[in-house]
């Protein structure tokens, strides 16, 4: 089932506007026809409208609202990544998959042994395209919120920004008690917010892993290898998704596999949801 983003002034109490370039794409790529099922979100809540497509205009979509459904499938804990700026083109790779990940929200990081300097325009321009990405990704995995990307900010910023948080967690090439990890991941919450401090390529510097630490990270192991940057922050998302993700039921709702193709069937599994009439 194809699942589109809308303003929230473009809900009303029994349909749902879409415009904008996503009428394009129904029209002319997805070739939508009146009937179809959608999904239609906010990307500013937990809430999941289920409409049936009743028009396309040029330039307007109108979708009847079927019911709403208000579970979701948000995280209970909001995750924090404060990633450490790689090279290259990693950045978007990070964003994405941190999105399909469960993240909450992105905060790109300046540290002490990070390669890549972004500053003026060129930072904006990145952080419109890290932004897209998030959109993208979040549709793509049937997100309910769109994570944001923020602005570019340096370790100690970053440090400032996450000491409000529940738990904090910096994994380290020199931390080497895998108990530990396991202790601090286990102990954590549904509900508790999370932020976790990702270094760049040459890792981090010592002094700014004693300054995380000062604020009250813990600082983990992921095992007895080196991961990529890249790699790192895929991982403690993924560890966090399987530990606090809320339990499944099978016809409780579509799966979560993956990307799906072509669905114009109508949902008739509303048990539960808010129908509206």
């Amino acid at each position: 089932m194809y699942h589109f983003f809308v303003k929230p002034e473009n809900i009303g109490e029994k349909e749902i506007r879409i415009v904008g370039e996503d009428v394009k794409h129904m029209k002319n790529v997805l070739r939508m026809k009146p009937g179809e099922v959608i999904r239609l979100c906010t990307g500013l809540d937990n809430k999941d409208y289920r409409c049936e497509i009743e028009s396309l205009r040029d330039d307007e979509v109108i979708a009847k609202i079927m019911w709403i459904e208000t579970e979701g499938t948000e995280l209970d804990s909001r995750i924090w990544l404060f990633q450490s700026l790689p090279k290259s083109d990693k950045m978007e790779t990070i964003v994405q998959k941190a999105v399909e990940l469960g993240v909450y929200t992105i905060v790109p990081v300046i540290s002490r042994r990070s390669i890549v300097r972004l500053e003026g325009s060129k930072a904006e321009n990145k952080i419109r395209r890290w932004n897209a990405i998030s959109e993208s990704a979040a549709r793509q995995s049937k997100r309910m919120i769109i994570p944001q990307v923020r602005q570019i900010v340096s370790f100690h910023e970053a440090v400032r920004m996450a000491s409000p948080l529940d738990v904090l967690l910096i994994p380290y090439e020199r931390a080497d008690d895998m108990d530990h990890t396991r202790r601090v991941i286990g102990s954590i919450k549904p509900g508790q917010s999370v932020g976790i401090f990702i270094g760049p390529e040459g890792g981090f510097d010592e002094k700014e892993v004693d300054e995380a630490a000062a604020a009250g990270a813990e600082c983990i192991t992921l095992g007895r290898r080196i991961l990529r940057t890249e790699t790192a922050g895929m991982t403690v998302l993924s560890i966090l998704m399987y530990t606090l993700e809320r339990g499944w039921k099978d016809g409780a709702g579509e799966s979560a596999g993956t990307e799906q193709g072509n669905n114009t069937g109508k949902d008739q599994k509303n048990t539960g949801k808010d129908i509206v009439q």
